[in-house]
């Protein structure tokens, strides 16, 4: 992209939504592109070592930002296997995975998690910025169909009852303010791929974060995932992630909707089928007729399990970005 000879445009800044695996796939694709990332992550973790440290240490959890910074880090990859690496025995130690006591610690070394989280992306070459949505950790509390009360993000799932909505704890949780900065700035915004429920939800039910979104002029893509989640979203299909998110804000947010419509092998399928899972289906029409654009493509690669293909995915994204970039002038 370049500038009717004025030399090149800056890049494009990006900011993305999410939490877990999903979005670190992405992000590996991205981070490829001469893009200017911002990844916002969620603090409403509770379960493994990231709810232990939570609750022990009482500072937010680590977990999916550690996998985020793993992901943009500009390093070797004994390094980033090493910040992966999960301790399998020792008292106190077993179950937590050493990127986590880092960032611990970096929080104890600055006296701020978020001031930890900018020296630690220093220190690993991270590509672009990892922010928490909030400064502080998150009860994520779910109402389901049923009428019954789940408290916990790691407790949702196990729940396998449909879920009506979810909430924050605080309700007046702060936002981060150096994340709603970046939502003003960015020239597109990315919600997704990730739990819909427990990692995508929580970051768009920080107060002022939706509303953000909603008054930014970036191009806003949402990234639905290839699978089912079984007990958080059984049987949905594409516009049912859609509306899920619109029920919570109470706007429709996006422009785009990135979706797989590659076929899975019979066996795969099986694989997931034991575990509840299924294919996500593209209800084309209904998505269309909501005022979506859809780009739809092969976007799977299946070795341990079904995973987005960053490169490709990222492929898509960034055409996005760039027309609308030149739309834009």
């Amino acid at each position: 992209m370049s500038s009717r000879g004025y030399g090149p445009m800056p890049r494009p800044k990006i900011v993305v939504f999410g939490g877990g695996t999903g979005l670190s796939v992405m992000l590996r694709g991205l981070k490829e592109k001469p893009l200017d990332i911002t990844a916002i992550v969620t603090v409403a973790d509770d379960g493994g070592s990231s709810g232990v440290l939570r609750s022990e240490l009482g500072m937010p959890p680590p977990g999916d930002i550690r996998n985020v910074l793993t992901a943009l880090a500009d390093v070797e990859p004994l390094l980033s296997l090493m910040l992966q690496y999960r301790f399998r025995e020792g008292t106190g130690l077993a179950g937590h995975s050493l990127g986590n006591l880092i960032l611990a610690a970096m929080k104890d070394i600055t006296g701020d998690f978020v001031t930890g989280i900018k020296e630690m992306s220093r220190a690993f070459a991270v590509r672009g910025r990892v922010l928490p949505t909030a400064n502080q950790a998150i009860i994520l509390n779910a109402e389901m169909e049923d009428g019954t009360l789940v408290v916990g993000e790691s407790k949702i799932p196990e729940a396998r009852s449909r879920i009506k909505r979810v909430f924050l704890e605080p309700a007046d949780v702060q936002p981060l303010p150096e994340a709603l900065q970046a939502i003003r700035e960015a020239d597109a915004i990315l919600c997704g791929p990730g739990s819909l429920y427990t990692s995508i939800l929580p970051n768009l039910l920080v107060p002022h974060v939706a509303e953000e979104i909603l008054k930014s002029n970036a191009v806003k893509m949402f990234i639905c995932n290839v699978m089912t989640q079984p007990g958080e979203t059984d049987n949905y299909t594409v516009s049912d992630h859609l509306e899920a998110v619109h029920a919570h804000v109470g706007h429709h947010l996006f422009d785009y909707v990135i979706v797989n419509n590659g076929e899975i092998p019979p066996q795969v399928q099986d694989k997931y089928a034991e575990k509840g899972a299924k294919a996500v289906h593209l209800d084309l029409e209904e998505v269309k007729k909501r005022g979506y654009e859809v780009i739809a493509d092969r976007l799977v690669l299946f070795r341990t399990y079904l995973r987005h293909d960053a490169a490709k995915l990222s492929d898509h994204i960034y055409q996005i970005v760039e027309s609308w970039m030149l739309r834009k002038g």
